[in-house]
């Protein structure tokens, strides 16, 4: 369905811009219908990049996204109205997407004005009811309030409801439940997993978090400074990272059960010599596949 090739996002730093930065470099990967991908990596890993990216909000500097079969950047007018329709984003905070002076249903009130202004006023409503109810809300709780009258969690199902009234076929989700509490995150997770398994929708799922990458996602990307340094099947990349980014990532996460130098990390691959780490191997690099469904970037 997606398929991001040889994507590549600079910007230019220092005196006069002479300085090229690669936010992301390089980084290729598919989408598939009804697939959950997680994007997992440290802040400035470009894993967000990569999300604006295919919702236009950033122009490419080289590479492509192709949306079946045709690339985005080419999208103008009617064909970037619908592409719209069919690729939506919730990002990390849900207060910063809500204007506090209006009404939070206002966001579905300006979908209908833009996608279906010739909708009758109980069609539109049936609508609205049956997608609210399909992320858990009451219409009746939730509509007709400020967004200061409704917690961080209730919005963000808000701005996942509007995805829905929508032919939504790919949700770019930005770290979407890093600003919620506990009990509200699994509540969340299990929502988005219901809509990949009822309506076959496909999430571009981004995070830092490992364990939340692990708990909802079908296949996983490593990201370390805008290169996918290691992907593939989400248990194969968990259980057997190849890349030392990948291991040092798994080994920094606190266990309850056992100290710190009581921990040993037994893993079935060993780390390769010719392994591409960003930022100190020269020249370019490869994913090659190492095993099915497990890629690591290694030198070229």
């Amino acid at each position: 369905m997606f398929s991001v090739k040889n994507l590549t996002k600079t910007y230019r730093k220092g005196a006069f811009g002479k300085v090229k930065f690669n936010a992301v470099d390089n980084a290729s990967f598919e989408i598939k219908q009804g697939e959950i991908i997680s994007l997992i990596g440290e802040s400035g890993s470009g894993k967000t990049t990569i999300g604006k990216l295919i919702l236009r909000l950033l122009s490419t500097s080289d590479g492509s996204i192709e949306y079946d079969g045709i690339d985005v950047s080419s999208f103008k007018g009617g064909d970037l109205k619908n592409y719209y329709r069919h690729v939506q984003g919730v990002f990390q905070d849900p207060f910063c997407s809500f204007n506090p002076i209006f009404k939070a249903d206002r966001v579905f009130k300006m979908v209908r004005e833009e996608f279906f202004p010739k909708e009758t006023e109980n069609n539109w409503n049936e609508k609205l009811n049956n997608s609210l109810k399909a992320v858990g809300l009451n219409p009746a709780e939730v509509l007709n309030k400020f967004p200061h009258q409704l917690s961080g969690g209730q919005l963000q199902r808000l701005l996942i409801a509007r995805a829905l009234l929508l032919d939504v076929k790919l949700l770019v989700a930005d770290e979407i439940i890093s600003m919620l509490d506990a009990s509200t995150r699994i509540d969340v997770l299990n929502l988005i997993a219901k809509l990949r398994d009822e309506n076959g929708l496909s999430v571009l799922f981004v995070t830092h978090d490992l364990s939340l990458g692990y708990y909802i996602s079908d296949r996983s990307i490593i990201l370390y400074k805008g290169v996918i340094v290691e992907m593939g099947n989400t248990q194969k990349v968990f259980h057997n990272p190849v890349h030392s980014y990948t291991r040092s990532l798994l080994e920094a996460v606190p266990r309850l059960d056992s100290k710190w130098d009581e921990l040993e990390h037994k893993y079935s691959h060993e780390i390769r010599g010719d392994i591409f780490i960003p930022g100190t191997t020269e020249g370019d690099f490869v994913l090659e596949e190492i095993e099915p469904e497990h890629f690591v970037a290694i030198k070229k």
